[in-house]
């Protein structure tokens, strides 16, 4: 067996067949789906077993609800691949992904190779790298959260590089692919770009995770030992990821998280961090929060 394209399942139901079909129909001659089934409430878990009836290449894992993180990591220890793609629900291939990314990742012999995608609205998302690139530039890249190329999905993962990886504690229910990413680079793979679209995100897809300081907080201490071997060169670039996740709550009006969390942020600020970001951590929030929206508003004018 290739590839195990591996699907945390909750509730997600009327997005299953669209993602199922958009496999099965894949062109690649050795591959298996692994659907696990996270103690889905809505029909899903009844939906995986008919098309595990109807087709011997998806297998249906179901679990007690234990959140995303753990479903990946159980879906990755039960597969039967030498290499992983990891697909949500919601979402679908597009046609040939599994050829391209089989292809590039046994050409390049690289530890993962990293496409483009596309979503519903017809845009193209690439990051423009092309070829190998140094981890340190991508771990940078995500701490900056700007994920300016794909994190998780529209990737394919040499199997045993994600050992430890998928480890994450329950409470993280954002950006736990960010941080699975992360584990992984720190092991310094080598990592290649293609330029070739192979997956359809769907955006604004609803969901019920809720980011809030305790999650944050337990986030924050993942992130700080997976970093700390190389603690001295990704010090400051951990403080910026801080400022950008606490300008996300500024957006949000949640004025009272600088008090109970990031105000000891302000003594960690350097030349190094961008200006922008100094200036709306050391501005009271409520001002910060006025910058934060106008960037933001400006950003959206921008990409139209």
């Amino acid at each position: 067996m290739e590839i195990s394209v591996v699907i945390p399942v909750y509730n997600k139901q009327e997005y299953l067949e669209r993602c199922f079909e958009s496999i099965i129909q894949q062109d690649f001659y050795s591959f298996e789906i692994v659907a696990v089934d996270d103690g889905s409430t809505d029909g899903s878990a009844e939906l995986c077993d008919r098309w595990a009836e109807r087709d011997g290449r998806l297998r249906v894992l179901h679990i007690a609800n234990s959140g995303v993180t753990a479903a990946r990591r159980h879906g990755v220890e039960n597969s039967r691949g030498q290499y992983i793609v990891f697909a949500d629900a919601d979402d679908c291939l597009l046609p040939g992904a599994l050829t391209i990314l089989h292809t590039a990742i046994t050409e390049s012999k690289a530890d993962e190779v990293i496409a483009t995608y596309d979503d519903q609205y017809g845009r193209r998302h690439d990051s423009g790298w092309r070829g190998f690139q140094p981890c340190r530039q991508l771990v940078c890249d995500l701490l900056a959260v700007r994920n300016s190329f794909c994190v998780l999905w529209g990737i394919i993962f040499r199997k045993d590089i994600l050992e430890g990886c998928l480890d994450a504690p329950r409470q993280i229910v954002e950006r736990e692919d960010s941080l699975m990413q992360i584990k992984c680079l720190m092991r310094k793979p080598r990592v290649f770009f293609i330029a070739d679209a192979v997956y359809l995100h769907y955006e604004d897809v609803p969901n019920q995770r809720v980011e809030d300081l305790n999650m944050i907080r337990i986030y924050d201490n993942e992130l700080r030992a997976t970093l700390q071997p190389s603690w001295a060169e990704y010090r400051s670039a951990f403080v910026g990821h801080q400022i950008k996740v606490y300008e996300k709550f500024i957006d949000k009006r949640q004025f009272h998280v600088f008090r109970e969390y990031y105000r000891p942020l302000r003594r960690q600020l350097s030349s190094d961090i961008p200006l922008m970001d100094r200036i709306a951590l050391l501005l009271p929030p409520r001002i910060s929060y006025l910058i934060v929206y106008t960037y933001k508003k400006l950003l959206k004018l921008v990409k139209r």
